[in-house]
């Protein structure tokens, strides 16, 4: 059942598209890019934000500015004592943060990995509260220029579509940065979708719909089509490895199987039973990540 709020904002909505479609569309595009607040929400967030803050404490933090926005990435240095394995990009979902992925920073840094961790504007440290797809990908961009280039991507949710479609290219006027290995935990294949979920959620109607589309497309300088991370990954000819929960209620499984049908460069996994969320802290995942990486290492090591 929706919420007391959700009501309001569907019926302010539907009385804005009776007078302008456009402006319900432009109204529900600020509302999808509107960042949530920063403080954990539920019980589960807040633990796992306390008990990151001892880890997070031993990043340098560096905050990286690019056309219309900045970010702040968290830079964790390889362990002297170990073997150097690469240096790893990992980016947050929508409404996540950095501290969230503790676990799997953790871990990639104890396998000898340099680990760069990026809070997307209006999320974590960084500043804001606005963030779009094509912001996503310049802090991206900023990151790659600001620590010299990436070996690994590894992103959850909104992350890992974010990180695809930067190794593709796929933002006019960003250049494609494509490491040599890319993981998508939970992502999104492809945009199109998300603007037409979203209308399905505000109960926009056709016109506001089309207005909706027509302003992502306006801002994104492309065709929501063109924003195809699946279609991009089969082209980037370098493994990628797709990790997804048939449970899944937020991201449903097909979009693990569109990355999968996209090119044979492209490994589908199944974590079945940990959900959107939980699995990007589950323990056989993060194995299953940090032995995909290391076979790369242990490959140039040869």
């Amino acid at each position: 059942m929706a919420s007391f709020g959700l009501k309001v904002i569907r019926l302010a909505l539907s009385g804005v598209a009776k007078i302008s479609p456009d402006a319900a569309g432009r109204a529900a595009f600020r509302l999808f890019a509107t960042t949530p607040g920063r403080r954990p929400r539920t019980a589960k967030e807040r633990e796992l934000f306390t008990r990151s803050q001892g880890w997070m404490r031993q990043a340098e933090r560096v905050t990286l500015a690019f056309a219309g926005g900045s970010a702040v990435a968290h830079r964790f240095a390889a362990r002297p004592c170990q073997g150097f394995s690469g240096r790893v990009l990992v980016v947050h979902g929508w409404g996540s943060r950095a501290a969230y992925l503790t676990a799997l920073t953790e871990a990639l840094v104890a396998a000898g990995h340099e680990v760069v961790a990026l809070d997307l504007p209006g999320h974590g440290a960084s500043r804001g509260r606005t963030l779009t797809l094509p912001m996503a990908v310049r802090a991206i961009d900023a990151a790659w220029q600001r620590f010299g280039g990436f070996d690994y991507f590894c992103g959850h949710s909104f992350g890992g579509a974010s990180l695809a479609c930067a190794a593709s290219g796929l933002v006019p006027s960003v250049p494609a940065h494509r490491p040599r290995r890319i993981v998508t935990i939970g992502s999104p294949s492809e945009m199109t979708w998300l603007f037409k979920d979203l209308g399905r959620f505000l109960k926009l109607g056709p016109k506001a719909q089309v207005a909706l589309e027509s302003h992502v497309e306006t801002i994104a300088g492309a065709p929501l089509s063109a924003f195809d991370a699946a279609n991009g990954a089969g082209r980037l000819n370098v493994p990628m490895l797709v990790v997804h929960a048939e449970d899944d209620k937020e991201v449903p499984a097909l979009h693990a199987r569109r990355y999968a049908a996209s090119g044979p460069n492209v490994t589908l996994e199944w974590a079945n039973g940990f959900g959107h969320r939980r699995i990007v802290s589950a323990e056989p995942v993060i194995d299953r990540i940090v032995r995909f990486f290391a076979e790369d290492a242990q490959r140039m090591a040869a």
